[in-house]
């Protein structure tokens, strides 16, 4: 049944009331249309999560495109791991390997704007895990989904705060040549960054979709602006077979494996299309937008990094010392290489900062969000404190700083080895792709009949496009969990992605025997589709 059926059914019956008010006809069919409210088997107005609104629906379609683009930052993230994907293949492997994850990421984001149209609830795949699989399994899949989503983000904001941290360092070191940059130099202007952010998105909260407006305006001109700058001041640019052919295997894998490894590194690149469907609960028209703001930040993204990375490996001078750096950020190596002047290596990694900064504001209101979903459905441990809604505010203030305290605690575990700090982050791609897999696939098992067709649905293409989707998340994900390089060092470059995967299943398994069994009685959504 969809919204509109259900809620003119529900209407004529029950008379549904919200805050002691009787909706009109009128209005009720309104909030029906825009599909931003249901009717509730009590008869009561609920939105597409079960839940009343207790968040401004604030955003509008050029505020959340900014938003996505904004926590995807494709070029800019990058410009932050190009040091280490350069060793898959050197710039053509970079390149190629940048236009597979995207290809990858387009089937996983059409099946995500699919649900996200049908089903537009702040829980994203977490909710929609809990509902493809019907009634009787939706329950235990959605808990698990829910917690891989969270753990994903929560270790994916870590890595996003770390980013403007590392390049405030480097600022500082441009015109400190001397200055020695230690692990204790990144963490303090890690935990600014952190606390400062989550200031914002705690207090500010009006201003956020105007930020994002400005957001949007700087990951489009500033990076055209970057572009301009590193393709037009190098003395002598790179060879064409520098930037497109000379396929430079620094693995110890074959080429092969190499390559299919490398994908990790665009994936994290362009791997956020849920990041929007989180705030589905603070959209008007959120079965409309948020498929249009999910294919903006794959689309968009794509053009954006790939034009920026062409730009950047025509820049590069000497690839060693790229590699080399011992700076915070050895993108900042790029940018002198490519202007020799250190102004504009400072104003564009300026540009850089206030363009991250925007994003890490956007990770910590979309992480809390997340969170704050699990708690309101008591999925969490202390669920009752963590569900509260400042509304005035509106933001879910305890939920929202319980993710910065996570996020600086794990900012701390770079003070102690920077190899392991990236592997957490990194693990953010195998977290999260799985939670889509576990509502990909039931869909799939279902015959996609456990959600209602929304605005945005693929028909019968659906099957291929959700079957595609599902197939290269493991295929993919068995190579991300591949070790860096061979042979293998343990210490050295060892990938934890699938000690961290089994961990989280682990943990998350206690707690289901521990709570979720017995006291988690699933989404409300899921009763809506029932």
């Amino acid at each position: 049944m969809s919204f509109q059926d259900a809620a003119a059914a529900s209407f004529q019956e029950k008379q549904p009331t919200e805050n002691g008010d009787v909706l009109s006809p009128d209005a009720l069919k309104q909030a029906a249309d825009k599909r931003t409210s249901v009717v509730s088997k009590e008869g009561t107005i609920v939105n597409a999560s079960g839940h009343r609104d207790q968040l401004q629906r604030q955003y509008g379609l050029w505020s959340i495109c900014g938003l996505a683009l904004t926590i995807d930052n494709a070029w800019v993230a990058f410009g932050g791991s190009l040091a280490v994907a350069v060793l898959n293949g050197g710039p053509p492997g970079i390149l190629y390997e940048f236009i597979t994850a995207c290809v990858y990421y387009a089937f996983v984001g059409a099946s995500i704007a699919e649900l996200a149209s049908s089903v537009p609830s702040s829980g994203g795949v977490y909710h929609w895990a809990s509902i493809t699989p019907g009634p009787r399994y939706g329950r235990v899949i959605g808990f698990f989904c829910g917690s891989l989503n969270f753990f994903g983000w929560i270790f994916d904001l870590a890595s996003i705060v770390s980013i403007p941290a590392n390049i405030l360092v480097q600022m500082y070191a441009v015109f400190h040549p001397g200055f020695a940059i230690e692990p204790w130099h990144q963490y303090v202007a890690f935990v600014l960054v952190t606390w400062l952010c989550t200031a914002f998105v705690i207090f500010c909260n009006r201003l956020i979709p105007h930020l994002q407006h400005a957001g949007l305006f700087l990951i489009v001109v500033g990076g055209l602006v970057t572009i301009i700058v590193v393709a037009a001041m190098p003395e002598q640019h790179a060879t064409n077979a520098f930037v497109w052919k000379d396929f430079e295997n620094q693995t110890g894998w074959s080429n092969g494996v190499a390559f299919l490894t490398g994908v990790l590194n665009g994936a994290f690149t362009i791997g956020t299309p849920d990041a929007v469907t989180h705030l589905a609960e603070e959209l008007p028209r959120p079965s409309v937008d948020l498929p249009k703001a999910v294919f903006a930040q794959v689309g968009l993204g794509f053009i954006t990094a790939f034009l920026y990375a062409i730009a950047i490996l025509y820049g590069i001078s000497d690839l060693k010392e790229v590699t080399n750096s011992d700076g915070s950020f050895p993108l900042a190596t790029v940018y002198m290489q490519a202007t020799q002047s250190q102004g504009a290596t400072f104003g564009l990694l300026f540009i850089l900062f206030l363009s991250v900064i925007i994003c890490a504001i956007g990770t910590i209101l979309m992480v809390g969000r997340l969170w704050w979903v699990l708690a309101r459905d008591n999925a969490t441990p202390f669920s009752g404190f963590f569900s509260q809604v400042n509304e005035k505010l509106s933001c879910p203030v305890p939920s929202t700083i319980l993710c910065a305290t996570l996020c600086t605690a794990f900012g701390a575990i770079q003070l102690g080895s920077a190899t392991a700090f990236t592997d957490l982050v990194g693990s953010f791609i195998i977290l999260t792709t799985m939670s889509y897999f576990l509502a990909f696939f039931p869909h799939l098992l279902t015959n996609r009949q456990n959600v209602p067709a929304g605005p945005f649905w693929m028909g019968k293409y659906g099957y291929a496009v959700n079957a595609i989707a599902c197939t290269l998340i493991l295929f993919f994900n068995v190579f991300f969990c591949f070790p860096y390089a061979y042979p293998v060092e343990p210490l050295g470059v060892m990938n934890w992605n699938s000690v961290i995967l089994v961990g989280v299943v682990v943990l998350t398994v206690v707690w289901w025997f521990v709570h979720g069994l017995r006291k988690y009685p699933g989404p409300k959504a899921a009763s809506l589709y029932v």
